[in-house]
């Protein structure tokens, strides 16, 4: 008895679909090759070709500038000087003159005048100073037993010094009384007061003579 085939197993059903198969990865392999060479071409023309492009550079003839003129040169000014003027007097010297151990020859002496002292000027520094008669010790023993502390000044217990900036004159005399710094409540008014009360002083001499000279002096108020 013969074996009968069974549908799966007959390979002849299945022959056109495998034809169909081949058919289509045939002419799948037929289009990549011209694809590919096309490819190919495209890439040589690329390669053929120059990418970089530069514009042609127009050629500029150079100018002709012309030189430059001449520098003016400025002529000198001739300026005419006139004639010097005759000397009317002829100056006469007597080369005759015979000169011996008796001839007495004049000797002319320069005297250098001496700069005068200014009277009216104001020293503040003097080969001898100015000072009160009796010294420094009797001036202020003076300002201690005449001065009167003010009351204004006591109230508000101010103490400290006022500077008292005079001139002591040629004769002594105390002048120009002011002060140049002080504490006030009255301190300032009283200190200047006792200054132009004050008996003369010697004073300063520059070169023998007296002078004027500025003085500057603190006057102490202090609260005992």
């Amino acid at each position: 008895m013969e074996d009968k085939k069974t549908d799966q197993a007959d390979l002849n059903k299945k022959s056109g679909f495998y034809l169909s198969i081949g058919l289509i990865v045939t002419m799948a392999l037929v289009v990549m090759a011209f694809e590919w060479k096309q490819f190919d071409d495209r890439i040589a023309d690329l390669q053929g070709k120059n990418i970089n492009t530069f514009d042609e550079t127009m050629e500029v003839p150079p100018t002709e500038q012309p030189p430059p003129p001449p520098p003016q040169v400025q002529q000198p000014q001739v300026v005419e000087v006139p004639d010097e003027e005759e000397i009317k007097e002829d100056i006469k010297v007597n080369l005759d003159v015979e000169v011996t151990d008796q001839t007495k020859i004049e000797e002319i002496v320069v005297a250098a005048a001496e700069p005068e002292e200014e009277t009216d000027q104001i020293f503040t520094i003097v080969e001898e100073s100015a000072a009160p008669k009796g010294g420094m010790a009797a001036f202020y023993k003076y300002v201690s037993d005449k001065i009167k502390y003010p009351p204004q000044a006591r109230r508000m217990g101010i103490e400290g010094r006022v500077f008292v900036e005079f001139v002591i004159a040629k004769d002594g005399t105390l002048t120009e009384v002011r002060a140049i710094k002080g504490i006030g409540a009255g301190c300032d008014e009283e200190a200047v007061r006792i200054v132009q009360s004050a008996p003369p002083w010697n004073p300063g001499k520059q070169r023998g003579k007296p002078v004027k000279q500025r003085y500057t002096l603190p006057i102490i108020f202090k609260l005992g």
